[in-house]
């Protein structure tokens, strides 16, 4: 049985719900060398920003049970070379692409979106509030409302009307509902889920901490359960905004997980180190997973976990078959 996987993002329809997640396919020119990304659904850049950014001392990576810390900073070439090199590599390739922003200032992220809004080949731009303002001691965007939703109506007054803006939310908050329901209000099309969570692990040879940063985000297995948590709060309380999960994709069963909470698209992030071609696996095993529970199209699985207690589940052929 063929199964119809597209989705929306706001208006924008993607072919299939698999993206990458930000900063796990480099420029797109790395992970294109393993398939055609016109396969998925989107790639998802790295967080760019306005300036060049040699990113965090080293080391930068450490493994811990089923999981990556990370800290590595927001390296990048700045918005300058990201739009006369690598924007347009992926809008000759026709390859959708999400562009991740990353800023320090509610200004900063203002000018990006400004850059932004006419260049060829945007198909939605993510927004990393896990960033510190700078102009609030530091405190990161992401865990005040208040503080995500300004920089969310920012960038949605200066970006196109047709390029859906959607906030990546982190953990890291007393309550995520309220910062989505925040960012929602402030103009967000679609919101992304969830940034990694901070944590830390120490050496115990070296006897100091493993990242030269000392925390980092973690990423993996680990931070599944995690993650759908917040994806099904957010849906349960939200249940007509578009939500990207994230956090822990390895196989077609963890992103079908995420589709039962709530979720349009997955993103494929940590899978993707240690196998290039995890995105077309993990599309390939969601498909014949929603196949083989009898429907024909991902939207009538999408939240699915959320009917009443007690609910008889219904597959799609069932309702086909009724109708004759």
């Amino acid at each position: 049985m063929s199964v119809d996987m597209r989705t929306y993002l706001g208006h924008v329809e993607l072919a299939n719900p698999v993206v990458t997640a930000a900063g796990c396919a480099g420029s797109g020119a790395e992970l294109a060398q393993f398939f055609d990304l016109g396969r998925i659904g989107a790639l998802t850049t790295r967080s760019i920003t306005m300036a060049p950014r040699a990113g965090r001392p080293t080391p930068r990576m450490a493994e811990t049970p089923s999981g990556l810390l990370n800290a590595v900073g927001l390296q990048g070439p700045g918005v300058d070379a990201f739009l006369a090199r690598e924007l347009p590599w992926l809008a000759q390739r026709n390859i959708r692409t999400v562009v991740s922003i990353g800023g320090g200032t509610v200004a900063e992220y203002t000018a990006l979106a400004r850059r932004l809004n006419d260049a060829p080949g945007v198909t939605a731009v993510e927004v990393n509030l896990s960033c510190p303002n700078i102009e609030d001691r530091g405190r990161v965007f992401a865990r005040d409302g208040a503080a995500s939703a300004e920089v969310i109506a920012s960038v949605r007054a200066v970006m196109r009307y047709d390029v859906p803006v959607v906030a990546k939310l982190s953990p890291d908050t007393a309550d995520i509902v309220t910062v989505a329901r925040a960012c929602v209000d402030g103009g967000a099309d679609a919101l992304s889920m969830i940034n990694n969570p901070l944590g830390m692990s120490i050496d115990t040879e070296t006897m100091l901490p493993s990242l030269a940063a000392g925390t980092g985000g973690l990423s993996g297995p680990a931070v599944r359960p995690l993650a759908v948590r917040c994806v099904w709060q957010v849906r349960a309380a939200l249940p007509t905004v578009p939500i990207i999960g994230m956090g822990g994709v390895l196989t077609g069963r963890d992103a079908f997980e995420f589709i039962l909470a709530g979720a349009c698209a997955v993103a494929v992030g940590t899978a993707l180190f240690n196998d290039p071609y995890a995105c077309l696996r993990i599309l390939r095993e969601l498909e014949e997973l929603v196949a083989a529970r009898g429907y024909t199209r991902l939207a009538d699985v999408i939240g699915l976990a959320h009917r009443p207690p007690g609910a008889t589940t219904r597959h799609r052929t069932d309702f086909e078959e009724s109708s004759l």
